[in-house]
């Protein structure tokens, strides 16, 4: 992509409405907590006081719309607290650059390395960054900076406190999460009707696998409806998939195919009472005709071989998802067979999440991180910002590196997007701002109270863009400066002019010092070739010997194909919106490479639908075939990164000494096997290359290679296979 067109991008993508549900409530909720510390520290200290208790109620506020699965008032204590921390060392530096430089350098590069853990992490630390800034400019004593420091907190605390007694939809994240899942499988259901090999995106499972991990004090509350469906939709993505697909499941024509595009659609209507059940904690609607079409006759069923296992198999969870539903009717809930002992996936608390943190940023502290290059982009552009500002003939210099600070992300797209968007926001902000100054010309009560309701905007419009929550945004400071008695002529062209600057250098920096994605494609493709041989050998190996050990070996095999797949999709949609040439992998490479890629992961997921029970047809074939399939696909990603041609030689091998056999199941994992080598083959002709393709080191070493060869009289060959 060149730059002109990363720019129209950037644009389009600032600006941008996004829709998505809005939460007034929450949003209601949040201001009452900024209005809370603001009343009485206006009424009864100063303005100066108010607009600390402000800083940390709107920003603690401001963290629970964050994505986090914790409960929203830890996020609440945790923001407040880390703000407090940041404002008084921040104010202990002050007033000599020798030590207040080092120590905002160091405190921003902490916050960059912050992202490892996550971007609620990242964000939050942040804004600590922020009130690092704004808030040394305050106190004028150490006694002081500590009552500011607590001011701050108790605006944390207050948010926490109407948090504990106002609950809105306390699992309401949760059960979206779940419902999602839900959802995904009933619209895959749905348009496997029509395209027997349309893909599916894991995301909504990921995301609820994550949300279902709860720390133990959360286990006790959890309403029992969020326990068990989410394995139902997990289970059931295989199952769909082996009952539409022709080569394994339904035929392709005929009265087979008609009975299995009913069975799906009643599959996605069943789903999506059950998605809306749990959503909203309302009784389940599902139609008597959908429970009709869900019975499979023994003696009239159409289906036959494994397409009729599929179809049991499909029955069979569906009535659990059925059983759910209707128990969610009469005000209870039942936990589906098999998981009545599960255990529930385990969540650190808060202080046994330090050495998670500790080993997340350790992993990241590489040069070539891009975590690690957004810290260093981050604290040099803080340092950076901070003395450019306070060299200019403006008053608070320190907006110019609050800009940088909040926009900045360790990806290209979204820094530049958020600082176009920043930069729109602000100049519609203070016009906004300003326009109502010059008409009221209020006095610090009625500043302060609209400073509240410019905070309810912000935290309303939070999720339809940056843009326009950061316009309510900027008008709250405005009127917040004017509680202080600062007038619009000191602070509107200030905060417009040391906006952009701060826009500006963030934009520079990523210039500089970039982390592009596009030179790490290759290396995604092969973590994700790698993960999901070893996905694909796990399955097999179930065929050959159903044990509980290799169930458990399979469902872990899944997990991290699913996670390599996370992170190929992200850095190739970075790297699609980056403006750098291709390294390594062409765009229509990294296209084609991918749909492969996905069929073959495709390939797997119809295998494990049919994976035999312990007491099942077992197939010793598999086995050989497993490890001829993890060790080809192993050795295929090393030949990825490297830039060379992979190799199926053991796979070829494999499937041919496989031969025929009489018995269906069989022929059906047989023919599964069939669509993985050929998902294999597609992904060769996709990064392979020719000789004059191929680059000049590469080509260099094979020519060294044959010379050896040559030296020692065998040098009539290719140095490698395809190579």
């Amino acid at each position: 992509m060149t730059w002109p067109r990363a720019f129209r991008e950037v644009v389009r993508s600032g600006l941008t409405v996004e829709e998505t549900r809005l939460e007034p409530l929450l949003a209601l909720r949040a201001a009452a907590g900024v209005a809370i510390v603001i009343g009485p520290a206006l009424w009864l200290v100063s303005p100066a006081y108010a607009a600390s208790a402000a800083l940390g109620a709107y920003s603690a506020g401001g963290a629970t719309f964050q994505r986090s699965w914790r409960p929203r008032k830890v996020v609440a204590l945790g923001a407040g607290a880390g703000l407090a921390v940041s404002t008084f060392v921040g104010y202990l530096a002050a007033g000599r650059l020798g030590t207040f430089l080092p120590l905002l350098a160091v405190w921003a590069f902490a916050a960059g390395m912050a992202w490892a853990v996550g971007s609620t992490a990242g964000i939050v630390a942040a804004t600590t960054v922020g009130s690092m800034l704004v808030t040394i400019t305050l106190p004028t004593s150490v006694g002081r900076a500590l009552e500011h420091a607590g001011i701050i907190a108790l605006g944390g605390v207050t948010q926490a406190v109407l948090i504990l007694l106002f609950p809105i939809r306390r699992w309401g994240a949760h059960r979206d999460a779940l419902a999602d899942a839900l959802a995904a499988v009933a619209d895959y259901a749905r348009r496997l009707r029509h395209d027997p090999t349309a893909p599916f995106d894991p995301e909504p499972l990921m995301t609820a696998r994550d949300a279902a991990a709860v720390t133990p004090s959360q286990a006790r509350t959890r309403p029992p409806v969020l326990h068990g469906p989410r394995g139902i939709a997990e289970r059931m993505r295989p199952v769909v998939a082996a009952l539409a697909d022709p080569d394994v499941g339904a035929p392709a024509e005929g009265p087979g195919r008609d009975r299995a595009r009913e069975l799906l659609d009643a599959a996605a209507d069943v789903l999506d009472a059950a998605a809306r059940s749990i959503r909203r904690g309302t009784p389940a609607e599902v139609r008597p005709e959908n429970t009709d079409v869900l019975r499979v006759d023994e003696e009239h069923e159409v289906l036959e071989g494994p397409a009729r296992q599929a179809a049991e198999r499909l029955v069979e969870l569906l009535g659990e998802a059925l059983e759910i539903a209707g128990s969610c009717a009469r005000g209870r809930t039942s936990t589906p067979p098999g998981l009545a002992g599960a255990r529930f996936l385990v969540r650190p608390t808060m202080l046994r999440l330090v050495p998670v943190v500790v080993r997340s940023v350790r992993r990241e502290f590489r040069r070539d991180s891009p975590v690690f290059r957004h810290a260093v982009r981050l604290a040099a552009v803080a340092t950076l910002g901070y003395l450019i500002a306070a060299r200019l003939p403006l008053g608070h210099g320190y907006w110019a590196p609050i800009a940088s600070v909040m926009v900045m992300r360790p990806d290209f797209h979204r820094t530049y997007a958020r600082a176009v968007a920043r930069l729109a926001g602000t100049l519609a902000g203070v016009a906004l701002a300003t326009g109502v100054v010059r008409a009221l010309g209020p006095d610090a009560h009625v500043s302060g109270a609209l400073a509240v309701v410019s905070a309810g905007l912000s935290y309303t419009l939070n999720r339809t863009g940056y843009a326009y929550s950061q316009c309510f945004t900027a008008a709250y400071v405005v009127f917040l400066l004017g509680m202080g008695g600062q007038t619009w002529e000191q602070t509107v062209p200030e905060r417009v002019v040391l906006t952009l600057l701060g826009g500006a250098l963030a934009m520079l920096a990523y210039v500089v010092f970039p982390a592009w994605e596009t030179p790490r494609l290759p290396g995604r493709l092969a973590d994700w070739l790698a993960a999901n041989g070893r996905y694909a050998a796990a399955v097999l190996r179930d065929y050959a010997e159903p044990t509980r050990e290799r169930h458990a070996d399979m469902r872990r095999a899944l997990l991290e194909s699913r996670e390599a797949r996370a992170a190929w999709q992200e850095a190739y949609d970075r790297a699609r919106q980056e403006p750098v040439r291709p390294r390594g992998l062409t765009s229509r490479e990294a296209e084609e490479a991918q749909e492969a890629l996905k069929g073959f992961g495709r390939a797997a997921m119809l295998m494990e639908s049919h994976v035999p029970r312990a007491d099942g047809r077992l197939v010793p074939e598999a086995e050989r075939f497993a490890e001829a399939l993890e060790s080809d696909t192993a050795k295929a990603a090393v030949a990825v990164r490297e830039h060379r041609n992979p190799d199926w030689g053991r796979v070829e091998e494999a499937l041919h000494a496989w031969g025929d056999a009489a018995d269906d199941g069989v022929m059906a994992v047989r023919r599964e096997a069939e669509l993985q080598k050929r998902a294999l083959e597609d992904l060769a002709t996709a990064v392979s290359r020719t000789p004059l393709e191929r680059d000049v080191d590469s080509a260099r070493e094979e020519q060294r290679v044959r010379a050896t060869l040559a030296a020692v009289g065998d040098g009539s060959g290719p140095a490698h296979r395809g190579g």
